[in-house]
């Protein structure tokens, strides 16, 4: 079982990589839930692969910073699909 979890967490980091995803989405394309991705990558990753885990933090690093914003476009979309 420790081996499919640590492949996981490795598979969940490329796709995060690759796509340049947020933890939601990629958490949506497994079909696990936040937390388990989040944890695969941010603690069980580093033990496995730490410069996977270097990797996969600068992209969720960039998310986090600009999470803000996105979801200040989602409410202005929201409102702007209501008054019409």
């Amino acid at each position: 079982m420790k081996g499919y979890i640590e492949e996981r967490a490795m598979e969940i980091a490329r796709y995060i990589i690759d796509n340049n995803t947020t933890v939601r989405q990629a958490a949506k394309h497994f079909g696990i839930s936040k937390s388990t991705v989040h944890k695969d990558v941010t603690e069980r990753l580093v033990q496995v692969n730490p410069s996977l885990a270097a990797e996969t933090r600068k992209v969720l690093d960039v998310n986090k910073s600009e999470r803000h914003i996105r979801g200040g476009l989602a409410t202005k979309e929201k409102y702007l699909h209501q008054h019409c």
